[in-house]
């Protein structure tokens, strides 16, 4: 078995894309398993530009490991043999949103919503790192078998003006979302739309769109209407590629993914953002007014009280009535000056 750096000992071999190759290894250090990917070079590069294409590749991946969010692959270590970058990353179980795609067809709305929502938070964490993805595609995106959803594919350290930005970047997201849900024709439908930029409303955000992703993963079912950024209404309907080319981390294992997910994997599905970014709760439904349901206590009760008062009133004056009477009622008036007698009138003072 080959051994990389003196350290890591291949494997077998986890994916293949066109930059590279992606082995399960053994960090013979730890004993821990590991992912890493093997740098490929492109064919029909001229051979002066390869230095500069590991180079960047190599400032990319030390780029990448600066950032620290769970949607993003975590590399562990950059080496260096015969003159090229291998990345070690950390492995992680499950299967490619192509692979997934391939073997069970789209996911549900809300679970499409969900890995959306996590895909966009680990761009947005990447770019503020200074490490915008180059173009988020199905197969670089881990679907693993905890539920976490992690991006991979962040390539080489993009050249001066490579960078398209982040409008761009929320492009692709919309176009992944397109080919990963299996019904666009409700909430997450006009999410796709803003994302695309083809929202009535104009371009969204990506604060904004997170939280409406967030909001459809969670079952909400209605999307505010206008304001700067607003999702607008609309529907999509298309295909989408896909490719194997991420840096690393993937393990295979597991059954595609069809379902949604866990809750709180989130991110790990996270329900919200750790960082505040969390889905905006569902819109709150009319309440009735309490006044009609106190009037009615008011007027139950004021017939209580007038039926005990008539009820009262005929049983003091009614015949047969007081202590001696048969199937009389005992009296409730107290005893005293005018207290009624044996036989139920009252009583006259002797002279």
């Amino acid at each position: 078995m080959t051994v990389i750096a003196g350290r890591y000992r291949l494997l077998d071999v986890l994916a293949e894309g066109a930059t590279g190759t992606v082995w399960r290894a053994l960090d013979e250090t730890n004993g821990h398993e590991v992912a890493l990917k093997e740098s490929r070079v492109p064919p029909g590069l001229p051979a002066d530009e390869v230095p500069l294409l590991h180079a960047r590749r190599e400032r990319g991946a030390r780029a990448v490991a600066r950032v620290s969010h769970p949607s993003v692959v975590r590399v562990l270590d950059v080496v260096s043999e015969d003159g090229r970058p291998w990345v070690v990353t950390e492995p992680v179980r499950g299967l490619t949103l192509a692979e997934t795609l391939e073997a069970g067809g789209p996911l549900p709305a809300r679970e499409a919503a969900r890995v959306g929502a996590e895909v966009l938070a680990g761009l947005r964490a990447a770019r503020e790192a200074g490490v915008p993805h180059r173009g988020v595609e199905p197969g670089d995106v881990l679907l693993g078998n905890d539920g976490r959803i992690v991006v991979t594919g962040f390539g080489g350290a993009p050249e001066a003006g490579a960078d398209a930005g982040p409008t761009a970047e929320l492009r692709f997201l919309g176009a992944l979302l397109e080919a990963a849900a299996d019904d666009r024709s409700g909430p997450l439908g006009t999410v796709i739309d803003a994302l695309l930029g083809e929202a009535p409303e104009g371009p969204v955000t990506a604060d904004r769109a997170e939280r409406e992703l967030r909001r459809v993963a969670d079952g909400g079912a209605r999307t505010p209407a206008g304001g700067a950024g607003a999702v607008g209404d609309g529907s999509r309907k298309d295909g989408g590629r896909s490719r194997a080319d991420g840096d690393g981390s993937r393990e295979g294992g597991g059954a595609p993914r069809t379902g949604a997910g866990p809750a709180g994997a989130s991110v790990p599905r996270r329900s919200a953002r750790e960082d505040g970014t969390g889905g905006a709760p569902p819109a709150r439904k009319d309440r009735a007014p309490r006044r009609v349901p106190v009037l009615v206590a008011g007027v139950v009760g004021a017939l209580l009280i007038a039926g005990a008062l008539i009820y009262h009133a005929v049983r003091d004056e009614g015949p047969g009535a007081g202590p001696g009477a048969p199937g009389g009622v005992t009296s409730t008036v107290p005893a005293g000056s005018g207290a009624t007698g044996a036989e139920g009138v009252p009583a006259t003072p002797r002279s």
